[in-house]
């Protein structure tokens, strides 16, 4: 009985071995694998993270959120001084069953962001048209000590008039909202147009619609 007793004892003990070796093993490879870093947002994707519309004063007002990164070569020519030109457009639309849909309002937004090298700051110029280089169809202009200031200004739309709610006949579920917003690389000078067609480096744009009466239009 002895005998059979340190035998099972001496084979339960070099089966517990062998599992801490493997799990050693294991553990040791599983520091050797890479880590997969967190997904991020890539350099000229970009992103609708808000987008709303609410009623004041008999008005339709759009507030919305656009994330992007610059990529290295919009940003370089940025730093050589060359303007770079953003626009937002916003669509309401009537659907119709039996047509396509009815547009009933727009609204343009323009942004015409440049390198000051002599003070050294950012300025950013708005208007509701094409923005000319020598300020044709400014609205509003203001400055930034820092790029990021400043695209923090460009990606954020707050309580921007669409429409007059009372030339909106007929039921508000009817309606809908397009949203787009891009980089407009037809507005560069013309040797980096040539050189942006085409390219994923000035593709930054994004859209999204909004059905009206829906959660996110109040």
């Amino acid at each position: 009985m002895t005998r059979v007793t340190t035998t099972v004892f001496f084979t339960a003990c070099w089966k517990s071995a062998w599992t801490r070796l493997l799990l050693a093993c294991l553990l040791a490879c599983s520091a050797l694998l890479p880590v997969r870093a967190q997904p991020q947002a890539a350099p000229g994707s970009a992103e609708i993270t808000e987008l709303q519309l609410e009623h004041a004063d008999g008005e339709l007002l759009l507030s919305a959120n656009v994330q992007f990164k610059l990529t290295e070569q919009v940003e370089d020519a940025l730093h050589k001084g060359i303007p770079m030109f953003f626009v937002a457009e916003a669509e309401l639309l009537r659907e119709r069953w039996y047509w396509t849909d009815l547009k009933v309002a727009s609204e343009a937004r323009h942004m015409r962001l440049a390198y000051q090298p002599l003070t050294r700051r950012w300025r950013l110029n708005v208007g509701s048209r094409p923005i000319g280089n020598l300020g044709q169809g400014v609205a509003l202009a203001q400055t930034f000590d820092s790029l990021a200031e400043a695209l923090a200004s460009v990606q954020r739309l707050s309580r921007w008039r669409i429409a007059s709610v009372a030339g909106l006949p007929g039921d508000a579920s009817s309606y809908m909202l397009r949203f787009r917003f891009a980089l407009d690389v037809s507005q560069l000078p013309r040797p980096f147009q040539i050189g942006a067609v085409g390219q994923s480096e000035w593709n930054i744009s994004a859209s999204k619609t909004l059905q009206l009466g829906a959660e996110g239009a109040r």
